[in-house]
């Protein structure tokens, strides 16, 4: 019994319609909302972390590395939850923006 697997069916399989122009199009613009979201999360950690640093230190607490670990554990999930659904807006933007470039490629057949 002959259980040899042709590679060149198995990736026509695992292939399926990628080059459905179409399909391409969703997946990029999908691609492009998550990539315009983690931006957006990343430009507020960092607003966040200057304006933590405008703040005085002091307080009640000594201030050590595991603060500040934990501080900025704290901002980025601030930063994801900010992020979240509309946002603040830049995220949205910069995917407005790009995607007109994604519509252009499929008029042009790029």
């Amino acid at each position: 019994m002959n259980n040899t697997i042709d590679p060149r069916t198995v990736l026509s399989h695992s292939l399926g319609n990628a080059n459905n122009p179409s399909q391409k199009k969703t997946k990029d613009l999908e691609s492009l909302r998550e990539s315009s979201r983690q931006f957006e999360t990343i430009f507020v950690m960092e607003m966040y972390k200057a304006m933590r640093k405008a703040v005085p230190e002091g307080g009640l607490f000594e201030k050590s590395v595991a603060t500040d670990t934990f501080q900025e554990m704290f901002d980025m999930e601030i930063a994801k939850q900010t992020a979240a659904g509309p946002g603040m807006g830049i995220g949205e933007a910069m995917y407005r923006q790009m995607a007109t470039h994604i519509e252009a490629k499929k008029h042009t057949g790029e």
